[in-house]
């Protein structure tokens, strides 16, 4: 997510791609197995007009007071938990203004692929399934930093990660990251939808990393907050979701 939220870690430098993650920016600068056939019909791979896009905004503690209501957002998604035991603070008002609000919703997990995966994930679920859940809720694995892991090790955190979130809920998760991040560990994940932060680019405009043959959600800015679309309608995201 933002380069703004990360809490415990700061990734040192900026990729070839100009950006930082977006939990780092304070320290640096101050899809999809449950519906492929809708992923190979709907997902573009290439640039688009902007008016074809969804938008929504990814927020955390950070944005503790976003205004929901005045937003043109039609999807949004908020920071739930990161590693074994921290809880956004803003989680809860952030998913009670978007159900109020009626978009659709998602919730991510800031991953430290120095812990055990099963317990963060674990934690990422008792923090979610304590609140009231909608049809269409998405889940999201955020991973940006390797915690000094090898490629392997960290490729196959991920993997643990995301199996065992869907196992738990039927849902097959998300997965935002950093396009050269992404590129680098994600060997093997593109059954898991992409959500990929490229910024310097035209809305839409990134080719996908990886083995991903598609983007979902592309994150094209963070300023003055984080800024995506998606080239799916509202409806087709919501069956990415809790069903």
């Amino acid at each position: 997510m933002a380069t703004h939220r990360l809490s415990s870690i700061m990734l040192s430098c900026k990729n070839r791609l100009g950006i930082t993650s977006r939990r780092t920016r304070a320290a640096v600068a101050g899809a999809i197995t449950a519906a492929a056939a809708l992923t190979a019909a709907v997902v573009s791979t290439s640039p688009a007009h902007a008016n074809q896009f969804t938008y929504g905004p990814d927020v955390s503690s950070y944005e503790p007071d976003y205004n929901w209501s005045a937003s043109p957002a039609k999807f949004g998604i908020v920071k739930a938990t990161e590693g074994l035991d921290i809880r956004d603070a803003s989680f809860d008002r952030h998913w009670l203004e978007m159900a109020k609000k009626g978009i659709v919703r998602g919730a991510y997990h800031f991953g430290h692929p120095s812990d055990d995966p099963i317990a963060e994930a674990d934690h990422f679920l008792s923090v979610v399934n304590a609140e009231p859940a909608k049809s269409g809720d998405l889940l999201v694995l955020d991973l940006e930093t390797s915690d000094g892991q090898s490629v392997s090790q960290v490729n196959s955190w991920a993997k643990t990660w995301l199996t065992y979130v869907k196992k738990k809920t039927g849902v097959t998760p998300l997965f935002y990251s950093n396009w050269d991040f992404a590129n680098t560990y994600g060997e093997g994940l593109a059954s898991y939808p992409l959500w990929v932060a490229y910024y310097g680019r035209a809305q839409g405009d990134v080719a996908p990393p990886a083995g991903w043959k598609s983007w979902t959600i592309h994150q094209y800015t963070d300023t003055p907050i984080d800024q995506n679309v998606s080239f799916l309608s509202p409806e087709q995201l919501r069956l990415l979701g809790r069903h």
